[in-house]
């Protein structure tokens, strides 16, 4: 636990300028800054070759293509590699790989994914070099950027001798984009090794706010909800009275005005994602495509809207969900709503102990001659699977490269990044490796 005044002192530490008696490196520490630069061509290539594999979340000969392609990697720096299969859920698998370090010393979890957005039939397929500073690429940044960050850095720690007393798990999944369910066994192998952990260090990509780097210590939850209205149906003649009452889509579009002016919190966000309503109106079971029909003389009987809720703590997803509960239940004459809610990516809350680990890094960035990193604003970062191991692990987010356009053809890889992003990765783990938990 740590005590009111340390945390005070790190939480100034996390957000104080540069300071001149930082830390100068040490010879280990000079020698992995050496090799990441010196291995930047050997770290691009092998970032044009992942991007160069798609790995479609549903493209599951594509992801475990992607792991193979990876693998060698880790098993070069002494790794033992496994591939834990994800046949259950309908998703291709993990990468599981660890390091057995000094005895007794803290043990570091590494994530990241293998699986992108940009599935096969994508037109947004290759590794292309914008510029002498710039690459674009399905996953060039997410997380395929992230993915060389993190062995960058770790060949730099074994150049320096550091990664040999390290012990370290990697956990790369292979369905971050779209996770199979039920997501209790699709994050099963996740949640298990977060619980081994000492420390979660998460490599997607890393933010920036007004040209500064910004350290991830919270992440706001994921979850779905579908709201779903019954109504007597009739000629459009009779529509508000007593007998025939306001249909459907009145009811709906009643619902979700006051979500709208009912529910506003700090770190809150409820989005509309897809409506539909009519004389009948189903949802596909991919939850992401409707069908509805009518006319304009009959008052709807059935209308449909999902979307998704994001949070930053428990507390907060409940008290929302019971609100926006308690909103559908007040229903106008004629009419019945349901809601359900399916609670999916839980909230990664800004606790002392991520608060603790910028701190840390900032040391390294002191070292490095880098500025400080501030906290991001949670709502400027969307969940990920480090929220999985947050509640039983202190946890950083956002160790991977900048870039802009993630999640559309434009993905764009700000390539100096990456070789920063290992530095600052390489220091930090090799100062975490040395601690005792």
């Amino acid at each position: 636990m740590i005590r009111a005044p340390l945390l005070a002192l790190l939480t100034a530490l996390a957000a104080a300028p540069l300071s001149a008696a930082a830390a100068p490196p040490t010879a280990a520490e000079r020698t992995m800054t050496a090799t990441v630069d010196a291995e930047q061509p050997r770290t691009v290539a092998l970032l044009e070759r992942l991007v160069n594999q798609n790995s479609g979340t549903q493209n599951l000969s594509g992801v475990r293509a992607t792991c193979e392609l990876i693998r060698p990697e880790f098993e070069a720096l002494g790794f033992k590699v496994r591939w834990v299969q994800q046949d259950a859920v309908a998703r291709a698998g993990h990468l599981v790989a660890t390091h057995a370090g000094r005895k007794g010393a803290k043990r570091i979890l590494l994530i990241g994914h293998l699986d992108t957005v940009f599935e096969p039939d994508s037109p947004f397929q290759k590794f292309e070099r914008v510029d002498e500073t710039h690459a674009k690429g399905p996953g060039v940044s997410d997380d395929k950027g992230g993915d060389v960050v993190m062995i960058a850095a770790l060949r730099a720690m074994q150049a320096a001798g550091t990664l040999k007393k390290a012990n370290i798990e990697v956990i790369l999944t292979g369905d971050e984009e779209e996770a199979g369910l039920p997501i209790s066994a699709s994050r099963a192998d996740l949640v298990a090794a977060g619980r081994r952990a000492d420390v979660a260090l998460d490599f997607e990509g890393l933010a920036r706010e007004d040209g500064r780097d910004m350290g991830s210590v919270a992440r706001r939850s994921a979850g779905n909800w579908t709201l779903t209205v019954t109504a007597r149906s009739g000629h459009s003649s009779g529509v508000f009275s007593q007998f025939a009452g306001d249909g459907a889509i009145y009811e709906l579009a009643r619902i979700l005005a006051a979500y709208r002016q009912e529910l506003p919190q700090p770190n809150l966000t409820y989005n509309v994602g897809l409506v539909a309503g009519g004389a009948t109106a189903a949802l596909a079971p991919d939850g992401a495509h409707a069908e509805a029909t009518g006319k304009t003389n009959i008052i709807p009987a059935q209308a449909i809207a999902r979307g998704d809720l994001r949070a930053l703590s428990g507390t907060q997803i409940a008290a929302t969900v019971a609100r926006m509960q308690a909103i559908a239940a007040t229903s106008l004459n004629g009419t019945k709503a349901v809601f359900e809610f399916e609670d999916k990516y839980p909230p990664m809350a800004p606790t002392a102990g991520n608060r603790a680990l910028l701190a840390r890094l900032n040391g390294v960035n002191a070292t490095l001659g880098l500025a400080a990193m501030g906290e991001l604003d949670p709502l400027k970062r969307g969940a990920g699977d480090i929220s999985f191991v947050a509640a039983d692990v202190d946890s950083l987010a956002g160790l991977g490269p900048v870039s802009e356009g993630d999640h559309t053809p434009g993905e764009t890889v700000d390539i100096p990044s990456i070789f920063t992003q290992a530095k600052r990765a390489a220091l930090l783990m090799s100062r975490l490796a040395a601690e005792k938990p």
